[in-house]
């Protein structure tokens, strides 16, 4: 199981990581607290919903929310970056999107979502567009974080 590898190779490396998460709804931090031994490596998790919750706890600027709204790359790099930055963690992991089945629009389709981990070489950041009702789309989102994980890892 993917997280299982990821837990094993944080502990493994004394590496460390947080979440910051919006469509996906704490499904990232929850399936990492599903594997034994997470204790070790994840810091904090936020699950922030509104762009004053973005703002206030991850440092998300409000020109960046109102220049290329909640779900953009730039977003989610701010997210990843804040996150880990707050939490003193190796890994910050964030997502934003559009998980549906409302709220799309012909710029930002319902399936968009943008997923950004920073660690200390550098940032990555992706934009994925998922298919499928609500909770296909958070699922999808986080197997695409945690594959985005390990290959900064």
């Amino acid at each position: 199981m993917i997280t299982e590898q990821i837990v094993a190779k944080l502990n493994k490396n004394h590496m460390t990581i947080a979440v910051a998460e919006s469509c996906t709804g704490g499904m990232i931090a929850s399936s990492l607290v599903d594997v034994p031994g997470v204790s070790e490596c994840f810091e904090e998790g936020y699950v922030t919903y509104s762009n004053d919750a973005k703002e206030k706890n991850l440092g998300v600027s409000h020109e960046t929310l109102i220049r290329f709204g909640a779900v953009s790359h730039e977003t989610a790099e701010e997210m990843s970056t804040g996150v880990r930055a707050r939490a003193k963690a190796t890994f910050g992991l964030a997502t934003t999107g559009i998980a549906g089945p409302d709220g799309g629009t012909a710029d930002k389709p319902v399936g968009l979502v943008y997923i950004s981990c920073a660690g200390p070489q550098r940032v990555c950041t992706e934009e994925h567009i998922f298919s499928g009702d609500r909770t296909s789309v958070r699922r999808q989102a986080t197997e695409a974080a945690f594959r985005l994980l390990l290959r900064c890892m």
